[in-house]
């Protein structure tokens, strides 16, 4: 007779409990975490192109049989990593005030741009997906899905205080809130903003959107 999965912890089973399934008792969420932060660090370190399973799983401290029982290919372990960051994103400013909320909002981005990861991993990631259909679908909607949700607290949050008119066009104010920093920041690549830049960028957004 096999052991009742309802009994007490404390009884001892009446036959030794049968192994679970290969690889079933391996897949702990720090294994997990340890391999998505090693594939940053791995596309940081040498791109996508020359980026492999080995390298990750040495990165992580584990053996690639951990990596594979988790992801089949290189490819759809960094298809989940991007589309992940589409959950996670940048948490919406609450200041009070549309320019205030747009201005935190902007030193958290440069920051984050500006980081040495996310400064490598974007530029290849893009070059990437000119490359590969698969890629760039999961890297888009990480991108548009983090920032859009951002920006669309934003706007509902000045609309309900009066700040702006209601229904104005999410796709272009999404433009707006997003557009210059990364522009700035991952395109041309500029050094750190000047002083007083983010304060500016904020008063001219929250201006522009304002005019819609």
């Amino acid at each position: 007779m096999t052991t009742n999965a309802a009994a007490s912890a404390d009884e001892p089973p009446a036959r030794p409990r049968r192994r679970a399934p290969a690889g079933a008792a391996v897949l702990r969420k720090d294994v997990t975490e340890a391999i998505r932060t090693a594939v940053f660090e791995e596309l940081a370190a040498v791109g996508y192109a020359r980026m492999s399973i080995e390298g990750i799983a040495r990165r992580a401290g584990v053996g690639k049989t951990a990596v594979y029982r988790r992801w089949r290919s290189k490819l759809h372990l960094v298809l989940d990593v991007v589309s992940a960051l589409a959950v996670t994103g940048f948490p919406a400013p609450d200041t009070g005030s549309l320019e205030g909320d747009l201005r935190l909002l902007y030193e958290v981005s440069s920051r984050a741009l500006r980081h040495p990861v996310a400064s490598q991993i974007i530029p290849d990631l893009q070059a990437e997906a000119a490359r590969n259909p698969d890629l760039a679908e999961a890297f888009q909607k990480a991108l548009r899905d983090g920032q859009e949700g951002v920006a669309s607290r934003i706007v509902a949050a000045a609309e309900q205080r009066g700040e702006l008119r209601a229904g104005i066009d999410p796709d272009l104010a999404l433009d707006l809130i997003s557009g210059p920093l990364y522009w700035r920041s991952v395109v041309i690549r500029a050094p750190r903003p000047p002083k007083g830049y983010l304060e500016k960028l904020a008063r001219a957004t929250a201006g522009a959107l304002k005019a819609l």
